[in-house]
């Protein structure tokens, strides 16, 4: 099993919706290393849902109910999606600004390219995120 971050603008799709609507397509990803991330996610995978903009935070957890697929909506079939449900909102949000001043996150996707949308997390960020969740 694998575990991602995927970032989402909460005004467009929050993590509080995903629960609200149970599951999800995840679709709209046109960056190609995003995409090439979110074709390697698999059923079961653990995913970090993130809001972007203003909240700038880890904000809940969720899991792939899918492998990744080409996009039934996408005519050049370059793109992908993936089936996602929401698991379980964090105790607290951990903050951009609070992983970036973690030396420990140095190497990390979100800290070194924030703009990515879709991006692999170790077991060693997982569990310092989740760890930095429940101290809040």
């Amino acid at each position: 099993m694998a575990q991602w971050l995927v970032k989402e603008e909460p005004d467009n799709y929050s993590y509080d919706q995903l629960v609200r609507d149970r599951k999800t397509v995840w679709a709209g990803v046109r960056n190609p290393l995003a995409q090439k991330h979110l074709r390697s996610i698999r059923k079961g995978d653990r995913i970090f849902y993130y809001h972007t903009g203003k909240e700038k935070a880890v904000i809940g957890v969720a899991k792939a109910t899918s492998d990744a697929y080409p996009d039934p909506n996408d005519a050049s079939g370059k793109l992908h999606v993936v089936d996602v449900a929401p698991d379980a909102k964090l105790p607290q949000p951990v903050t951009l600004a609070a992983i970036k001043a973690d030396r420990a996150f140095a190497s990390f996707a979100l800290v070194r390219m924030s703009r990515l949308s879709v991006m692999p997390v170790t077991d060693e960020e997982w569990t310092r995120i989740t760890d930095m969740s429940r101290k809040g």
